[in-house]
């Protein structure tokens, strides 16, 4: 920390310990805020994707036939099914993506990774990486990395869950 004291952008100037709490949740939310930002300004200069829209590709791209069905897409995405409808939409048009029947139960839609998507993803995800490695991974000390995955897979597994504080 710069100053030995917490950090974000809207600290009060009168920290004290049992605020700690509050300071991390601000930090957390700031820092991150930040992050996803100049990731989303990279992609988009550099190659024209919007963060969600590398998150989308990402997924298709790790899916082993490069589809999934739409419900499904949204609900990794934790976005609704109208937002993830418009995204598939945006990329379509791009040629990066296209909408199909699933191929296991025609009622239900897909969305498949296209040759084109496939290629500007694998220059978006070498873009991604280097910068995610320079901006988050480099910065983090011996032992952060597995206190963050511990906190936030917790975390993560209790949203899921569906566990109210």
């Amino acid at each position: 920390m710069l100053g030995g004291g917490p950090w974000s952008r809207t600290a009060a100037p009168d920290f004290s310990e049992a605020a700690t709490s509050r300071q991390a949740w601000r930090a957390y939310f700031e820092a991150t805020a930040l992050l996803q930002d100049r990731l989303d300004r990279t992609l988009k200069d550099e190659v024209n994707l919007h963060l969600a829209d590398y998150n989308l590709l990402l997924l298709l791209s790790e899916s082993p036939d490069g589809r999934l069905r739409m419900g499904e897409l949204a609900r990794l995405m934790v976005f609704s099914p109208s937002r993830v409808t418009y995204q598939v939409k945006t990329l379509e048009q791009r040629g990066l993506v296209e909408r199909c029947a699933s191929a296991t139960d025609r009622r239900g839609a897909e969305a498949v990774i296209t040759d084109d998507g496939r290629h500007l993803f694998r220059r978006a995800a070498a873009l991604h990486s280097r910068q995610v490695q320079d901006l988050f991974l480099d910065r983090l000390e011996p032992g952060e990395a597995e206190t963050l995955l511990r906190v936030f897979s917790r975390l993560g597994c209790d949203l899921e869950d569906g566990v109210s504080g």
